[in-house]
Order: structure tokens, then C-alpha cells, then sequence
């Protein structure tokens, strides 16, 4: 997670600072505390050299964590009202904090 008010940023396998970039969706899920310092997959494109777009929100799982050897995709989850989502937040109905809820992705 980058400071506040800083884009996310990734750093690749030669140690390389990248500004990832994407929908606002993403982006709240990449900030999320949570996940602060997570190994995870992207998929998108680089815009430039210095700059990776995360792949559409709606469209595709365009971002995965891998934990433990496995991957999971992220979502959020209101045990009060069983209500999931997708972006971390208050949940639309009870408005209490959702969870964080990894789904093991199966080869």
C-alpha cells in the first residue's frame, strides 16, 4: 500500500518501481490495509514503462493473491447481512465494515 493520496505501486523481479494504475475499483482494493504487502498477480498491460493498467474490474479477475501456494480471488464479505462485495467498505445494508474473504481459485 502507498502512502495516501499515492497510486499504488509494484515492484518487479528487478527491482523496479512500476505505478499500477486502473479503475477505481481496482484501486480500492489495491490500497485496501488489509492486503498491504501481498504477493499478487496482475493482469492488465503497461501503459508505459513506468506504468501498469490493471486489466477491467467488471470484466475479468484481473487481480489474484497468492498465499500458501494457492491462489484466491478477493472479495468482501457483511457476516451480519450475507451480503458479498467486491470492494472493501461498509456494506450497503447494515453500513458495518465488510470482511476481507479469499476464494481458493481451483486449477
Amino acid at each position: 500500500m502507498q502512502p495516501e493520496g499515492k497510486p499504488p505501486a509494484i515492484q518487479t523481479a528487478g527491482n523496479k518501481l512500476v505505478s499500477v494504475d486502473g479503475e477505481p475499483e481496482s484501486l480500492k482494493v489495491l490500497n485496501d490495509e488489509r492486503l498491504a504487502g501481498a504477493d499478487m498477480e496482475l493482469l492488465g498491460r503497461y501503459a508505459r514503462p513506468d506504468r501498469f493498467v490493471v486489466g477491467s474490474f467488471y470484466t475479468s479477475k484481473s487481480i489474484i493473491l497468492h498465499k500458501d501456494g494457492k491462489r484466491y480471488t478477493i472479495s468482501y464479505w457483511c457476516p451480519v447481512c450475507s451480503i458479498r462485495a467486491y470492494t472493501p467498505g461498509r456494506c450497503v445494508c447494515c453500513q458495518r465494515e465488510t470482511h476481507l474473504d479469499l476464494q481458493e481459485l481451483k486449477p
